[in-house]
């Protein structure tokens, strides 16, 4: 049994209630000083604390995290309609990511039906400081003074994306809807071709998560799909279809 596995093991026995060392022993299986050790480590990260009594119990970190977990699923259920949407408006691969420490971490992904298209896989951590949507989970305001934010080429090479920020009613960047594809379509300025779309599906998670009041513009399905129309003109060559695939954006 690895040392992760020991660590869920005293995590699970202690659901049932706080328990002294020799009782988390038993309760395991683990050794005395194998189990001690593992509580230990588990309070100083906040995993696990001390009753009154000085027995083991859960922490109050694990609150936060089943939390964050459970806002984090609701969120992408509820984004899935709206990121469907822009991926048929703009006919490229569209990302949704949360922020994860020092990390940004794909929890949805639609890939476009290009032959040449970008893929980031659920479950990806790619970093804050290159790609559009790390620039928005960072929330610094001269990055979004257009209500997105594109890159070109900053992450992986021939790749641009978009991105805008899905923010909660207290202000707060909750996640980064992003659009992505290769420069050959989405040209060297992506924000001016995509960036209204992005930003209107942004709104939409919002509205669907719950985080701002649902908005009803007038002939706004119009005009969207006009705007979409206007920024997929035939004015730069694209690549017939093929199966060659980019492995991130940019």
């Amino acid at each position: 049994m690895g040392v992760l596995d020991k660590a869920v093991a005293v995590l699970a026995a202690l659901e049932d209630g706080p328990m002294s060392l020799g009782e988390l022993v038993a309760a395991t299986g683990l050794a005395r000083p194998t189990a001690h050790r593992l509580g230990v480590a588990l309070e100083a990260h906040g995993l696990l604390r001390r009753d009154d009594d000085g027995r083991f119990a859960l922490g109050l970190r694990l609150v936060a995290l089943g939390q964050a977990a459970s806002e984090g699923l609701a969120l992408v259920e509820v984004a899935r309609p709206a990121l469907a949407a822009l991926r048929e408006e703009t006919g490229e691969s569209v990302q949704l990511y949360v922020r994860d420490g020092d990390a940004r971490v794909c929890v949805a992904s639609l890939e476009s039906t290009h032959g040449l298209r970008t893929i980031v896989r659920v479950g990806a951590a790619l970093p804050l400081d290159r790609g559009s949507a790390g620039r928005v989970l960072l929330g610094r305001p001269a990055d979004l003074v257009q209500g997105w934010v594109e890159s070109v080429g900053e992450r992986e090479a021939g790749v641009a994306s978009v991105s805008a920020p899905v923010v909660d009613h207290d202000g707060r960047v909750r996640a980064a809807v992003g659009v992505s594809g290769p420069i050959e379509r989405t040209t060297r300025s992506p924000g001016r071709r995509y960036g209204p779309a992005v930003v209107r599906a942004a709104r939409a998670v919002e509205e669907a998560a719950g985080l701002r009041p649902v908005s009803r513009p007038r002939g706004g399905g119009a005009r969207c799909r006009a705007e979409v129309e206007e920024a997929r003109r035939p004015d730069v060559q694209t690549r017939s279809p093929m199966t060659a695939r980019l492995d991130g954006p940019a």
